[in-house]
């Protein structure tokens, strides 16, 4: 089945396909389009879109495709390293989580009144009835998200000083649970940044921050997107390498 739409520029259906290099497949979506070149793009959602001219022929279209399929598959894998790894939790006492790169452990009690509070490696946590698990796991959760908007704030404004000279605004701050992303950027310009990200070192959160302040300038993984991102975090790939290391 294909989505079908048109508007001045494009009469296209969004036809799902797929294309084989080597031992590996490639799914892509083809978008047929009143111009005269091909452009490819992936998506942080690992979608691969083909703008192709209404005319092209499939062949030509496919092996345009297995051309730059290395290229392809070398950004599937570079959005890979965003998806949360953290195995699921039980939040029973002893359990170890983490909060700024740092584990620490579940320490549960019964008590007066809901807290969680940090001392000395331990998530001090106490519900005002039984600490069941689902009981501590709202507990912790809310907790994070609390930090998540302090902590995210702050590594906003840090990042964002290192691009005054090309006139970026500070964008809006969106922070949220996202199942495949640690962090985003609207069409409107939006930073969106998963909660979860709150467990990571500081400086992995300032990577993912400064990764997408630099789509603000430029919105794919041009050579001058990697240009920019090395001038403004050199080291950047270490840093990646890290986050994607202390989420295990």
């Amino acid at each position: 089945m294909s989505d079908e739409f048109r508007d001045k520029d494009i009469c296209v259906h969004l036809c799902p396909s797929v294309v084989n290099y080597g031992s590996k497949s490639i799914s892509y979506r083809l978008l047929r389009v009143n111009r005269k070149t091909m452009e490819i793009a992936v998506h942080p959602d690992s979608t691969v879109l083909v703008k192709a001219p209404a005319q092209s022929d499939i062949t030509l279209i496919e092996k345009k495709i297995i051309k730059r399929a290395r290229w392809i598959l070398r950004q599937l894998n570079y959005f890979k390293q965003f998806n949360p790894k953290t195995p699921d939790r039980c939040y029973v006492n002893g359990e170890t989580h983490l909060y700024l790169g740092k584990q620490y452990r579940l320490k549960l009690s019964e008590g007066p009144e809901n807290s969680v509070k940090l001392s000395r490696g331990y998530f001090h946590i106490t519900c005002r009835g039984e600490p069941t698990p689902n009981a501590v796991r709202k507990l912790l959760n809310q907790w994070y998200s609390e930090k998540a908007q302090l902590q995210f704030a702050v590594s906003m404004e840090r990042c964002r000083q290192k691009f005054n000279d090309l006139g970026i605004d500070q964008p809006k701050l969106s922070i949220k649970r996202m199942q495949k992303r640690w962090g985003s950027l609207s069409d409107k310009g939006t930073v969106t940044l998963n909660t979860d990200l709150i467990r990571a070192p500081k400086e992995c959160i300032d990577y993912v921050v400064t990764h997408e302040l630099c789509h603000l300038k430029y919105h794919d993984h041009s050579p001058e997107f990697y240009k920019l991102l090395d001038s403004v975090i050199p080291g950047w790939e270490q840093i990646k390498h890290k986050l994607e290391l202390s989420m295990v």
